[in-house]
């Protein structure tokens, strides 16, 4: 594909592996830019923005938020790019941990209550008891 204006947005979304419903959200919270249009009104998409449409879909990927995308794309092709970044990436990393320990957690009970409906006798059901009982949080 060259750089000039050569695909439709069913295009670009089969080249860049979304939905072209995802290429309409983009471009309505500025992610991606709003394309000329074709005669016919059609959108018009060049190699530019398949590189950016592949770029936030790697990232999204990556579990980034749609923020943390802006800020990356905002950090693309600028000077002393790398160490913020980094910076970026770490945060969302320490992120990812977190969420890893929560679920972890999550599991390890819900293994637990599971287990326990084994033993359950007719009267009651552990796993039901768990999930109506307030006081055991989530």
């Amino acid at each position: 594909m060259d750089e000039g204006r050569s695909l439709g947005i069913g295009g670009l979304a089969r080249r860049a592996g979304c939905s072209v419903e995802t290429i309409r959200y983009y471009e309505r919270i500025g992610l991606m830019p709003m394309p000329p249009r074709s005669g016919g009104r059609y959108r018009r998409y060049a190699a530019a923005d398949l590189r950016r449409l592949r770029f936030l879909r790697r990232g999204r990927a990556f579990g980034f938020t749609l923020a943390e995308m802006r800020a990356l794309l905002a950090l693309a092709g600028a000077e002393e790019s790398c160490p913020k970044a980094r910076a970026l990436a770490a945060r969302h990393i320490a992120t990812l941990r977190m969420k890893i320990a929560e679920l972890s957690a999550l599991e390890r009970t819900l293994s637990a209550t599971v287990a326990g409906c084994a033993d359950a006798t007719a009267a009651g059901c552990p796993l039901i008891d768990a999930l109506g009982d307030e006081s055991a949080g989530g």
